[in-house]
């Protein structure tokens, strides 16, 4: 295996292990109050609107509220992005005292499928702790990286190494919780009653909405700063990614059964969908072991100092 394709898997790795936790967790969202704030306008000014906003934003505050006191859940999650890339995943996290989870994922299908079977590497397991996620690779690339099985991602170094976009994916890892799509549709104000169904054999009713993504960014990116909000917008302008479109279904128990967000982008539709179930579930995530774990950053430095080696 080549180092430009050690390099090339592990920042393939890099991006769908973030992205699936991301979708796996939620979407960013603000802070409870000021979701309920927003929505509350929301409902309040929007002309001849706000009866039928009111019980569809009581709803989904109770629930946002009691999604997030459950504190943990399992999860069964897909991503797809157009002919890129498509995976699916399953594990589960907790949020009571920062995140912290597991997912199984498995590359299903597109170039990034195409990309990992050439190394050997058909599914990965992954870790997310409050300052990095790991992801365990397989045998013909632990060869190239120093016999070490794991790789570590930084969220810092994420940061760094992506600008306003890495920033904003660090905020959103460290901050991101399944309530948060609740509240995405909270601050959005634009949310609809879309009828009653059953999903994974409960009762739940549907709710419907669209986010503009730059103003989200704007919203939910806690700890960006002023420059690296603008690079953000700017990167999800390139990438054309306007708006995203999210359904929600709430069970009989105020508690967020599943979610679905789709997205135009430059490399095609991009859609995600997670459903949550055993709500309360003990998780507990440890790092791997120091001694089979190699850094990116410090991989992509090794690699890059040796380019051309096989």
């Amino acid at each position: 295996m080549k180092s430009t394709t050690v390099r090339r898997t592990a920042s393939v790795v890099a991006v769908t292990a973030a992205l699936a936790g991301v979708a796996a967790c939620g979407t960013g969202g603000s802070s409870g109050g000021a979701a309920h704030r927003d929505g509350r306008a929301a409902g309040e000014t929007a002309r001849g609107g706000a009866a039928t906003l009111a019980g569809p934003l009581t709803a989904l505050r109770t629930a946002a509220d009691s999604t997030g006191r459950a504190d943990s859940a399992r999860v069964d999650m897909t991503v797809s992005m157009g002919t890129l890339m498509s995976m699916k995943g399953h594990g589960a996290f907790s949020w009571g005292h920062g995140l912290s989870g597991a997912l199984s994922l498995t590359y299903t299908g597109g170039t990034v499928a195409d990309t990992m079977r050439a190394t050997g590497t058909t599914s990965i397991e992954a870790r997310y702790l409050p300052d990095a996620y790991y992801a365990r690779m397989s045998e013909a690339f632990a060869a190239q990286a120093g016999g070490k099985h794991w790789l570590r991602y930084g969220y810092d170094d994420m940061a760094r190494l992506g600008g306003g976009s890495g920033a904003y994916l660090k905020d959103q890892m460290q901050n991101n919780t399944p309530n948060q799509a609740v509240k995405l549709l909270l601050a959005s104000g634009d949310v609809k009653r879309a009828g009653e169904e059953r999903i994974a054999g409960a009762h739940t009713t549907h709710y419907h909405g669209t986010v503009n993504v730059a103003d989200l960014a704007a919203r939910t990116g806690h700890s960006l700063t002023a420059a690296q909000l603008a690079d953000m917008k700017r990167q999800l302008t390139d990438s054309g990614i306007t708006t995203d479109t999210v359904d929600l279904w709430i069970d009989d128990r105020n508690l967020l059964v599943r979610k679905v967000e789709s997205a135009d982008t430059a490399k095609g539709a991009l859609t995600t969908t997670a459903t949550y179930s055993d709500y309360g579930v003990k998780v507990a995530v440890g790092a791997p072991p120091r001694g089979d774990t190699a850094d990116f950053q410090e991989l992509l430095a090794a690699q890059g100092a040796g380019a051309g080696a096989s």
